[in-house]
């Protein structure tokens, strides 16, 4: 049976359509046909909401079965870090995140994320985590990666040059990552 990942899109109005599916395919062609990506669309991506996008997730958790593969790119990735301190119930594989704007001390000030709590307590320590972020970002500071490795000590950061918010609409290195887990 193949493989279960989840990969949740960035915000903005088309990403699920026009930016973020592109990741998808570039995702689903390096991971071969032992993995089966989900792609939900998110509710509100114009104008995210924290509470709306968790609740959203944990219905797609619900779904998930133990081991699940986590991909969340950008505002995506942020909810997934902090969505998954609710959702003792499953073991996830591991998470991947790529170019997830930091929201606290340090990063971006935003109404939208609400009372997510302290970062350092999410996710477990038990999960894999690698981050993913490139110097070349002009949407998200590079800055914001180093402002999640502070906070979560146990993450593996990947650094790239070259690469824009959607990394060139090449996930080879993320799947290489998923690939040297299982």
């Amino acid at each position: 049976m193949a493989k279960q990942v989840l990969f949740v899109q960035g915000a903005g109005e088309g990403v699920h359509d026009h930016w973020d599916n592109k990741l998808v395919a570039s995702l689903a062609r390096e991971l071969g046909e032992s993995y089966a990506i989900r792609y939900p669309r998110m509710p509100g991506e114009d104008d995210p909401s924290y509470s709306v996008w968790k609740a959203a997730l944990a219905k797609e958790f619900d779904s998930l079965e133990d081991e699940a593969i986590l991909v969340g790119h950008s505002f995506g990735g942020t909810i997934l870090i902090h969505a998954l301190a609710k959702q003792p119930k499953l073991r996830f594989g591991g998470l991947f995140v790529i170019a997830a704007p930091f929201f606290g001390e340090g990063g971006w000030p935003s109404d939208c994320m609400g009372d997510c709590g302290d970062v350092s307590e999410r996710p477990s320590p038990g999960i894999p985590l690698y981050l993913y972020h490139s110097i070349d970002d002009a949407e998200v500071p590079a800055t914001h990666v180093y402002l999640y490795a502070k906070a979560i000590p146990h993450a593996v950061v990947r650094m790239f040059e070259r690469k824009d918010h959607q990394f060139n609409n090449d996930l080879s290195d993320v799947a290489r990552d998923i690939r040297s887990l299982y």
